[in-house]
């Protein structure tokens, strides 16, 4: 009976995988695929164990424990995404990045200013917003299609590279940050090698770039309430980061702060009015992500309660830590990254803390070497005309060299740090 329980529940998260990969094919949300099978999942578990005795128990303590990670998860993520969303309507975001830019240069600085940008708004928003503006940008420069792709994959390398130093850019990073594998002082070192990879990538992409942009956009004015709810959501990041270094302040406590007193600057500044409710701006929040991720965990932590979880360290058993790091890495651009890390936390690895920083930055990282294999990558393929996963893979050779040179990099930079 054990046996056919435990094939039932694999298949199970072996169906929510096929359908996050062929979401583009059958047509149905990854979001609801996930979310179904993951609660279908856990009612299996707790129909076989009867409602009574110590496997009931252990049951219910196993969730009870995945719910309570998956809601300061979700918590942190909504507060981040509430701040971005508000920036991001009120035209914040795009007048930064058009005042800082001059209005005509060369196609290879673009594509180096382009790089540096993503890099640094995605370790502020997520990776799925910072893709969205940079697309938004670079599609604006009517750039031929082999140029385009170019440019494309850079935003989605530098993009999934940027978030990986700090709490508030990637989702896997906040994982193993909550889990207690890295501090977030220890995290920041992690911007060295990303940067180098982003800088190694775009070296190699701006080869064949000779031609010359202009670039026309009147930012519009920026109201005293906007202006002062983007200085809170920047203080919210630094508190964040010092709060927890030095006074062991949980992130998501730091970042409902930071949201009630954006609420409040609002009431004050007379914003929040009817016409335009502060309040209405979480419903702007990619809830579909949230619920992506809610069927994800969910699902690792029944294979954690059945225990197949066990069988991952059989590639840290065969290869080097290092090496299965990088391996980690590359299979993180075919199974999707969160899940990958859920399952990597829950299946009791032992690494020291410079290992746990390494495959920090090639969970991050490596699913950008396939366009399917980030949310960074998949917006993109959604909104640049051309991007398909054969063109893209054009590029694997330079994202696969920048990927190595950063992970090598994250070695190195973490032996010196730690």
């Amino acid at each position: 009976m054990h046996d056919i329980l435990s094939i039932t529940l694999i298949g199970l998260a072996l169906l929510a995988l096929l359908g996050v990969v062929f979401e583009e094919v059958i047509h149905i949300n990854k979001a609801k695929v996930t979310l179904l099978l993951g609660t279908l999942s856990w009612l299996i578990l707790f129909i076989n164990a009867g409602g009574q005795g110590e496997a009931a128990n252990a049951i219910i303590h196993g969730l009870n424990e995945s719910l309570t990670e998956i809601s300061q998860l979700w918590l942190f993520l909504i507060a981040a995404m509430t701040f971005v969303a508000y920036l991001n309507k009120k035209g914040m975001i795009q007048n930064i990045i058009y005042w800082f830019l001059p209005k005509r240069m060369s196609e290879r600085k673009l594509l180096f200013i382009t790089g540096l940008f993503c890099f640094l708004f995605s370790s502020l928003a997520d990776n799925i917003t910072a893709t969205l503006v940079s697309v938004t940008l670079i599609l604006s420069l009517k750039l031929p299609r082999r140029k385009l792709i170019r440019f494309a994959a850079l935003v989605v390398f530098a993009v999934n590279s940027g978030g990986v130093a700090l709490i508030t850019g990637d989702v896997t990073t906040l994982m193993i940050f909550l889990a207690g594998k890295v501090s977030v002082v220890d995290l920041l070192v992690l911007s060295i090698p990303a940067f180098a990879g982003v800088t190694v990538l775009a070296l190699i992409l701006s080869r064949s770039m000779r031609g010359e942009v202009v670039i026309s956009y009147t930012p519009s004015s920026a109201r005293g309430v906007d202006v002062t709810i983007a200085a809170i959501f920047l203080l919210t990041i630094l508190l964040t980061i010092f709060g927890n270094a030095i006074y062991q302040i949980p992130p998501v406590l730091t970042f409902l702060a930071g949201l009630a007193v954006m609420f409040m600057v609002a009431r004050v500044f007379e914003d929040d009015s009817d016409d335009d409710p502060i309040f209405d701006y979480i419903r702007l929040v990619e809830f579909e992500t949230l619920f992506f991720f809610l069927g994800i965990l969910l699902l690792v932590g029944m294979l954690k309660e059945i225990g197949v979880l066990d069988n991952l360290l059989v590639v840290y058993q065969v290869l080097p830590v290092e090496g299965a790091n990088f391996a980690m890495g590359m299979l993180s651009s075919v199974i999707d990254n969160v899940p990958l890390t859920a399952a990597l936390l829950k299946s009791g690895l032992v690494m020291s803390e410079g290992q746990w920083l390494q495959l920090t930055y090639a969970v991050g990282v490596g699913g950008s070497l396939l366009v399917v294999g980030s949310a960074a990558g998949i917006v993109a393929m959604s909104k640049v005309p051309g991007l398909t996963f054969g063109r893209y893979l054009r590029q694997l050779l330079p994202l696969a060299i920048a990927y190595s040179v950063g992970f090598i990099a994250s070695g190195v930079v973490a032996a010196w740090w730690l």
